[in-house]
C-alpha cells in the first residue's frame, strides 16, 4: 500500500516537508505548542464557562462595534493580552472584553495568532 506524502510546514512562509499528520516542523513546532492542546487543557473549564456567563451578562455588547456605533451582542469573553497558558493572565479580569464572534476572530487572526518576541 502506497504511503501517504509528506506536506509543507504550516507555518507562514516555511516550505520544510513534515510527515503526513504534523503541522509544524521540528524548528517551528515550539512557536505552536499552544494550537495542539485541547481547550480543557488550556483552562476552558467550567470554572471559565461560569466566569464567562457572568461577565456577558454583565457586559452585553461588544466593544469593537461599539466604536463604531453598532450595537451588537457579545458571545465571546477575549483576552486583550493573549495568555498563552499564564494563570494569572487568564483570570484576570482586567484583560477580558466582550466581543461577538465576528470581531473575536478576526482579532485572534490578525493581532494574536502569533507569539512576538522582544529582543
Amino acid at each position: 500500500m502506497p504511503r501517504r506524502p509528506n506536506t509543507p510546514c504550516k507555518h507562514p512562509g516555511c516550505a520544510r516537508l513534515v510527515p503526513y499528520g504534523t503541522m509544524y516542523c521540528e524548528e517551528h513546532a515550539p512557536l505552536h505548542y499552544h494550537d495542539t492542546k485541547s481547550t480543557k487543557e488550556k483552562g476552558y473549564n467550567r470554572r471559565w464557562q461560569r466566569a464567562r456567563k457572568n461577565f456577558l451578562a454583565s457586559h452585553p455588547l461588544c466593544v469593537r462595534c461599539q466604536q463604531q456605533g453598532k450595537a451588537v451582542p457579545a458571545t465571546v469573553v477575549d483576552h486583550i493580552i493573549p495568555h498563552r497558558g499564564d494563570p494569572k493572565l487568564f483570570w484576570d479580569q482586567k484583560n477580558w472584553q466582550p466581543l461577538c464572534k465576528s470581531c473575536h476572530d478576526t482579532k485572534t487572526m490578525t493581532e494574536d495568532r502569533y507569539q512576538d518576541y522582544h529582543y
